[in-house]
């Protein structure tokens, strides 16, 4: 690592402006550290759900995942640089097809809710596609790496699973979504 964090404030970004990881200064507000913001927050959202007590493999899971976006983050923090593998989103799949292989086919619609690990799982799923959003936002700009795009892909694919999985972990089931309104169908609310 190049530089070391001594003093937590350095004033540089005052003016509203932020240095990148190649020495480059960018607008705040730019796209590439909107997309930086948005990783980093996934990153975050993860480690909430990793404070919770989950099954000894979701955990390790979750673990690699949060050193896979700090990869991530230093790939779009450093513009035309590359670490994100396609061996990286080789294990997301292969994760994939662990965890959904015990699960039962979905044949209805499914909220986010059961839980409380699988529901932020389900929260952690809808920061990872604006991650995503906004990593294909700065695609259209500036260069970015494919294997980059293909893991939050699948990233939210897998948080998805892992929604499912925690719910079956903790005792519960998948949250079924009804078609129309439950209150004007009689199955939730105050009695008359």
């Amino acid at each position: 690592m190049g530089h070391r964090l001594t003093k937590i404030y350095t004033r540089t970004g005052d003016a509203g402006e932020t240095g990148l990881g190649d020495g480059s200064r960018v607008p705040k507000d730019s796209q590439r550290v909107h997309a930086l913001g948005e990783i980093d927050e996934l990153n975050s959202v993860i480690g909430v759900l990793l404070a919770e007590e989950l099954p000894a493999g979701v955990r390790a899971a979750l673990g690699s995942i949060q050193h896979d976006l700090f990869d991530l983050g230093g790939e779009v923090c450093i513009p035309g640089h590359a670490s994100m593998s396609e061996s990286q989103v080789a294990r997301l799949e292969a994760l994939l097809d662990d965890y959904n292989r015990d699960l039962p086919p979905l044949k209805e619609f499914i909220l986010p809710g059961g839980t409380r690990t699988a529901s932020l799982a389900h929260m952690a799923r809808t920061v990872c596609r604006r991650a995503e959003r906004a990593l294909v936002s700065l695609a259209r700009a500036e260069p970015v790496g494919t294997a980059a795009r293909k893991y939050l892909n699948r990233l939210s694919d897998l948080l998805f699973v892992l929604g499912r999985v925690l719910n079956r972990a903790g005792g519960g089931s998948d949250v079924l979504w009804q078609r129309g309104n439950a209150i004007e169908n009689g199955k939730h609310g105050r009695k008359k």
